[in-house]
């Protein structure tokens, strides 16, 4: 896992919280290699920001610490039902979170159901 510089006490961690199936399906990026989540946000990010996403899934009560970047930005112009945000890309390959996340997902990843970037 890369090293991230230090810039501000926690201007580099964000946490996120998935709370259930429907928020998962919508967010997940699965055409992001090694996986990505789309976040709601009005904070200010560029393309290949690098931060720590601390990532709670569902109903677990650890959180999953993840090394990622930005790789997708919705400014605020973006028009419904599309929401202001960005999308991550997990930068470990051999991070925990997209096996679990995959695994909630089994049998909807393939769905015509819209998602947050798609």
């Amino acid at each position: 896992m890369k090293t991230l510089q230090r810039r501000k006490a926690n201007k580099n961690i964000l946490p996120f919280t998935v709370k259930n199936m429907r928020q998962l399906q919508h967010s997940y990026m699965p055409f992001i290699q090694n996986g990505g989540l789309f976040i709601e946000t009005d904070k200010v990010h560029k393309m290949g920001d690098a931060f720590f996403l601390l990532l709670t899934l569902l109903d677990d009560a650890e959180q999953i610490p993840l090394a990622v970047k930005v790789v997708w930005l919705a400014g605020k112009e973006v028009k419904a039902p599309h929401k202001q945000g960005i999308g991550v890309q997990f930068t470990d390959p051999e991070n925990p979170a997209r096996n679990k996340i995959e695994t909630y997902l089994t049998g909807l990843l393939s769905s015509p159901t819209a998602t947050a970037t798609m």
